[in-house]
């Protein structure tokens, strides 16, 4: 065989060519090209000796045609004074306002001007064959009247059965005259990241429109509630989609579309779903009794991090650090104190105040609740009464907490007097001292401790003058540590705040 050289023009072509499909292959990666290429060139092989054929992206067609019948249009109707309230823009909140960019996706419409009937969308999905369907609070929050669309086009008044704010959950019924097709709840709790998942839903008024994508994470807490637990997904999810369901390839619904983190009220790929182990158990109750019956202790607890576990010689989420015990409550009666971290309820680890929140919401009213308490360094174990949470708790806690300088911590501290009760609106049997000044810069400004706060305890203990929190403050700041843990009242609510001093200051 006769071989030629190469000519130098035909290497440099050659080399562009080899170049050229390198670059292909590599900017292909995860599209159809790069898979299309792998299988061209050399299919993987099995250890059996079998070829491997990459999986293929799932097709929801016939899922679709199996769920989109049980997906309704909910259409609400209110009347709004068009003056008194501020407006919100194209996103209507729930009870308990997401914080920006946090947005429920539920689109209203009307002008604004004198009374008028303000008309929102949203959507639903029927549970039972009897017309039960399944919705969010917000969507049908303050409604005169509440119609839902059904797949076919037929238009048929819904009662509201039972609402749930802090869940934002909602129970409607229709009567069709006809059994309905119907979806099932199933487990969120089997749910990873990862499995793909499909939100159906009536985004801008457009019904029956459907999306794909993955479950990007699951227990999120976005800051909407208490009890939040939510799916986090990156199928598109929009306007109008409040209250569509999120289901999987098998066609059980394992979430309810409810909010999504957007700049621009568009989805960006970040929505959010209430997961439906938790709307099973709010809904059996709505459906029995028109509401929600929860646990109840009378506890406010707060994250035990950074500085302040550093102060109170605990480590990150080592439990719900007790910021106030309310006057009456269970907590109280069973002799739990601020400054106590609850570490367990009935054997369940409890490390952060969501988890006990939710913990505590399970238990039945008049049930025993046992607590594992870590108090001084010393884990106790107290027994409790569990009572029932009131529909609307107020706030109203019963914390029992010249010139005189903090001056470590950069704090000026005043007595409590009558008139700056009244000014600051303390409770008159609450002890302590009030943040006369902060010096900007200082470690306590870097907390962010202000004038008007008043400090009731330093770490675990109660100060009742100037004088006791300048001691209390002076041993804290002088331990190894070099950090103290300020209880602070501000604007009705106690809470912890970790000062952290470096070695050479103060």
């Amino acid at each position: 065989m006769t071989t030629h050289p190469r000519s130098p023009q035909r290497a440099r072509t050659w080399r562009r060519a080899t170049l050229a499909a390198v670059l292909l292959a590599g900017t292909a990666l995860g599209g159809y090209a790069a898979g299309h290429y792998a299988l061209a060139a050399d299919p993987p092989v099995n250890p059996s000796g079998t070829v491997a054929v990459p999986a293929q992206l799932p097709d929801f067609t016939h899922l679709v045609q199996q769920v989109k019948p049980a997906v309704v249009s909910i259409t609400t109707k209110m009347k709004s004074d068009g003056g008194d309230e501020e407006d919100e823009g194209p996103m209507q909140g729930p009870p308990m306002q997401l914080p920006p960019p946090f947005n429920h996706m539920f689109p209203q419409f009307g002008q604004p001007g004198a009374q008028h009937v303000v008309e929102a969308r949203g959507s639903g999905f029927i549970i039972k064959p009897d017309g039960t369907i399944i919705t969010n609070n917000h969507v049908v929050k303050d409604a005169e009247s509440v119609t839902v669309t059904l797949n076919d086009g037929k238009t048929v008044p819904a009662k509201v059965v039972g609402t749930d704010p802090r869940t934002d959950i909602a129970v409607l019924k229709i009567n069709a005259g006809h059994p309905l097709p119907y979806i099932e709840l199933g487990e969120s709790n089997d749910v990873k990241p990862g499995e793909w998942v499909v939100a159906m839903g009536n985004p801008f008024g457009l019904g029956g429109t459907v999306t794909a994508g993955i479950v990007s994470a699951v227990s999120r807490d976005i800051g909407d509630g208490p009890y939040d637990q939510f799916i986090q997904t990156d199928a598109p999810i929009n306007e109008g989609n409040s209250g569509g369901p999120l289901f999987t390839q098998q066609g059980k619904v394992i979430g309810m579309n409810t909010a999504i983190l957007s700049p621009s009220g568009g989805s960006i790929g970040i929505g959010f779903a209430i997961p439906s182990d938790m709307i099973s158990t709010v809904t059996a109750q709505l459906e029995a009794h028109g509401h929600v019956t929860r646990g109840y202790i009378g506890v406010e607890a707060q994250e035990l991090k950074g500085a302040t576990a550093q102060a109170l010689h605990l480590k990150d989420d080592a439990g719900a650090l007790l910021a106030g015990v309310l006057s009456d409550g269970p907590a109280q009666s069973a002799g739990l104190q601020p400054g106590d971290v609850i570490q367990s309820v009935n054997g369940q680890a409890i490390r952060n105040p969501r988890e006990l929140a939710v913990d505590v919401a399970s238990l039945k009213p008049g049930s025993d609740a046992h607590l594992s308490v870590l108090r001084d360094g010393q884990t106790k174990a107290f027994t409790l009464k569990v009572g029932t949470l009131p529909s609307e708790r107020t706030a109203s806690n019963e914390m029992n907490g010249g010139q005189a300088h903090g001056e470590q911590l950069g704090l000026a501290l005043a007595p409590l007097s009558p008139q700056m009760r009244d000014q600051l609106n303390i409770p008159g049997d609450t002890t302590g001292v009030v943040v006369r000044q902060v010096k900007p810069g200082s470690p306590a400004d870097k907390a962010g401790l202000q004038a008007g706060d008043v400090i009731v305890g330093v770490g675990t203990h109660k100060v009742a003058s100037v004088q006791e929190a300048a001691r209390a403050i002076h041993a804290a700041v002088n331990s190894k540590d070099h950090a103290v843990a300020l209880r602070v009242m501000r604007d009705g609510q106690a809470v912890f705040v970790g000062v952290t001093l470096g070695q050479n200051e103060g």
